[in-house]
């Protein structure tokens, strides 16, 4: 099969987006499928820098307060020459601008079968990025957009109900693996602990993913100061980048920040901790979730998304209802209250994601791209 995947975040991008999309690629490449990634141009990334694909470099930009990522500009005339040069059995829109709308037109002026996916609630980030009044049209745009595939792949259940409940159809849930061979418990590192200030025996707290302000890191701060009445000397560490970091750095000195990291380096950093608290409301899935409790974290989180699907309260680690600030900190006290039965937990965390490898996801994909092949091939 010759698959067109088109995005605008992609390895070595350090999102959730960017490394879904990677081990799909990557996958595929394996089990003999072609894949081109057409993808905005960044310096750091040529043709060769993923092994895994063949990588179409287009025009883009830097996005406003993120500068690592890149919005694509309109590319159809560039598409449909490469299309037509070397057709793809299925295009794979996963980017809702400006790139992914000429690929959507590209694909229908063609006759290519395309499906898309889901990745982010961008209507929900307009309380924290000043569009708040848009939020509508935005949610009309990602509903008019995805319309125009035959399906739409979402990443939990509770998406796909809470979009079809907004009138998005040919939704078909498409999960989230976790590499539970790199994300282990067994990469706890002492050395890393004493950088950190503690011994081996104090609980660390641990935060990943962007520092920005619709991942709600406010309330993820006040439930480690919630941690800690129970237990003063827990550090919290936050491993990632973002707009709200300096500012964040600012007000909390005692907080430890250490940029974003990857591979083996962020695999240590998860299993060198004991509890993450993740407070945000605005995840599709929420990969950092699974990634935690594969390391044998206790999570603390809402439920909805990943917490929803793998944790159970109080038995492999915490959940408040969805978007309650006082709920989740009571969850907190619950947390630090069980403190005498944490490693049990943290065991059960691991146990409750081990099932969910890569291999069957990529099971799922393929055959839904078959089913959508087979009506396309039979006209």
């Amino acid at each position: 099969m010759k698959i067109a995947l088109v995005t605008e975040t992609f390895p070595p991008e350090i999102n959730g987006v960017a490394m879904t999309l990677g081990r799909i690629v990557e996958g595929l490449r394996q089990r003999r499928h072609k894949v081109t990634v057409a993808v905005p141009a960044r310096r750091d990334r040529t043709p060769g820098t993923h092994p895994a694909s063949e990588l179409l470099a287009l025009p883009g930009m830097r996005i406003p307060r993120y500068p690592e990522l890149r919005i694509g500009f309109p590319a159809r005339g560039r598409l449909l020459r490469r299309w037509r040069e070397d057709r793809p059995d299925i295009v794979h829109v996963a980017t809702e601008g400006p790139l992914g709308w000429s690929a959507t037109r590209a694909a229908h002026a063609l006759g290519i079968p395309l499906v898309t996916s889901y990745h982010t609630n961008f209507h929900r980030y307009g309380t924290y990025y000043g569009y708040g009044a848009l939020q509508s049209g935005v949610l009309r745009w990602l509903r008019y957009i995805h319309g125009r595939s035959r399906c739409t792949f979402v990443p939990s259940e509770d998406l796909r109900t809470g979009l079809e409940q907004e009138r998005f159809a040919n939704l078909r849930v498409l999960g989230r693996g976790v590499d539970t061979a790199c994300f282990s418990p067994d990469k706890r590192d002492s050395a890393l602990r004493r950088e950190w200030g503690v011994d081996d025996n104090t609980p660390v707290a641990l935060y990943v993913g962007r520092v920005a302000g619709e991942k709600n890191i406010p309330l993820t701060i006040r439930a480690w100061e919630t941690l800690r009445e129970t237990i003063p000397a827990m550090p919290l560490v936050i491993v990632g980048d973002g707009p709200e970091r300096p500012r964040a750095e600012r007000t909390h000195p005692d907080i430890r920040f250490v940029g974003m990291r990857r591979g083996e380096d962020l695999a240590r950093h998860y299993a060198s901790a004991d509890v993450f608290p993740f407070a945000s409301t605005t995840e599709t899935f929420g990969n950092v979730v699974t990634e935690a409790m594969a390391s044998g974290l206790l999570v603390l989180a809402f439920d909805y998304a990943a917490p929803a699907k793998f944790i159970r309260d109080g038995l492999n680690g915490f959940l408040a209802p969805f978007d309650d600030a006082e709920a989740y900190l009571a969850a907190a006290r619950r947390a630090a209250a069980a403190g005498p039965v944490w490693k049990a937990l943290r065991a059960a965390a691991r146990d409750a994601v081990l099932p969910y490898s890569w291999d069957c996801i990529l099971d799922r994909y393929e055959s839904t791209l078959t089913e959508v092949l087979t009506p396309a091939k039979a006209s």
